[in-house]
């Protein structure tokens, strides 16, 4: 039986490379639509956790992993065992270094474990999000290591992932999936991969297209977020509220489409994809000034959030140097504990370097995480009357659903908002 004929049967095997925000919610998906499962993980916490039924994702819930348990699905960090599974679906971070440069190595070091054991008779899919080009020069030379034939014997597509995090109307199932092909025999068993779990699959030309696609859709997003990031500056300047110009022009029934302002950008995709394409066109001789410009603006709104919270505070008479304040909210959207380059986290490290004394209170985040670059000794504070108005500042950082708004504007000193909460005028709420 072939591959495709496999696939559309569902008899064929997939493997989840990479066991993370894009990763496990794929794997819900194809064994809730029927096919064999199989995870692979370096972590070893991850692989017991996700084998005992458990969620490492707070926004999933473990009675789901438990079901993909009892359904077949089994995690493990023997790479071994890629022999065994028809499809090959890698799900690993690809973020910058140091001097904003991509970073392929988890790609890398993926492939190396998995090419010994590739064969005959299989597809590989990258998801990661990634330059132009990088299917073709970076994982097409560890397939023909191995004398397989792409397109022939051996298949290999990028399909970009498109996860949303806690978002409730769409889902891994509902959002359309992207699929392009090194040959028209790839991309075909790609289409064949996906159409058997994701209800709309979107083929294209090439990887590269696939490729470029993706970060096209976050660079929008970047560049949108950026243009009313400056705008909120501007406003607030006017002694304007943003929110409410935002909320006009969005009665505009073509031509616009509503952004909104806050700390930063935050995410694993959003403020790092832009300079995936920025590095790849330099091999151009090209200048992406626009999408850098944007990226430049939303680096640098954490620090006019600082800036916006010394000067309320200098307002009544408190220096920013030994104040107490509160960010409320720490991950990088509502209602998701995940921490990936939260504006947040950067807001809490300027604030402690100027001498102030900062906590924290996130209903997703109990403990803040270990983070490569990032380090706070701190669990999340308990939101009571006594607490908030022990605080010289409360900065609302990420806007959980389940912060008890109403009693924080009544026992908060002082009230900075970064996310258009509160907007009724209050003499204790500075909007920033």
């Amino acid at each position: 039986m072939s591959l495709v004929q496999k696939l559309r049967k569902k008899s064929a095997r997939i493997g989840i490379v990479g066991l993370g925000y894009v990763g496990i919610p794929l794997a819900l998906r194809f064994t809730g639509a029927g096919f064999g499962v199989v995870g692979f993980d370096i972590d070893p916490d991850r692989v017991k956790s996700l084998n005992a039924g458990r969620s490492p994702i707070r926004h999933i819930p473990p009675a789901e992993i438990a079901g993909m348990v009892e359904k077949g699905f089994a995690a493990t960090g023997d790479f071994a065992r890629i022999a065994e599974v028809d499809a090959i679906v890698i799900c690993v971070p690809t973020p910058l270094g140091r001097h904003r440069e991509p970073d392929l190595s988890f790609i890398v070091g993926t492939m190396k474990s998995i090419a010994p054991h590739l064969r005959e008779g299989q597809i590989l899919s990258l998801e990661s999000t990634t330059y132009p080009g990088t299917t073709a020069e970076v994982l097409l030379p560890f397939v023909r290591e191995r004398g397989l034939e792409v397109g022939k014997n051996f298949h290999l597509v990028y399909s970009p992932e498109r996860e949303d995090p806690g978002n409730k109307q769409f889902n891994t199932r509902s959002i359309p999936k992207i699929v392009g092909g090194m040959t028209p025999a790839c991309r075909d068993a790609g289409q064949a991969l996906y159409e058997g779990a994701i209800d709309k699959v979107v083929p294209v030309s090439s990887t590269q297209v696939a490729e470029l696609t993706k970060l096209l859709e976050n660079i929008h997003r970047s560049v949108n977020i950026g243009l009313v990031n400056e705008m909120k500056t501007i406003a607030d300047k006017m002694g304007i509220d943003i929110f409410e110009v935002i909320e006009a022009a969005a009665t505009k029934p073509f031509g616009f489409t509503p952004f909104y302002p806050g700390p930063g950008l935050g995410g694993h995709c959003i403020p790092i994809d832009p300079f995936y394409l920025t590095w790849k066109a330099r091999e151009y001789e090209l200048n992406t000034q626009f999408i850098e410009l944007a990226g430049d603006v939303n680096r640098n709104m954490p620090n006019w959030v600082v800036e916006k919270i010394a000067t309320a505070l200098n307002d009544r008479e408190k220096a920013l140097k030994g104040s107490r304040i509160l960010a409320l909210g720490i991950a990088y959207k509502r209602d998701v504990d995940d921490m990936r380059e939260s504006p947040s986290v950067r807001v809490m490290e300027l604030l402690r370097d100027r001498g102030a004394q900062v906590e924290y209170s996130d209903t997703q985040v109990p403990v803040f995480p270990k983070m490569r670059e990032h380090h706070f000794d701190l669990s999340s504070v308990r939101l009571t009357p006594k607490a908030v108005a022990s605080y010289d500042c409360v900065v609302l950082l990420t806007d959980h659903s389940d912060f008890p708004y109403e009693m924080i504007l009544k026992h908060a000193k002082l009230l900075v908002d970064t996310r258009g909460k509160y907007r009724k005028p209050n003499a204790k709420v500075v909007k920033a």
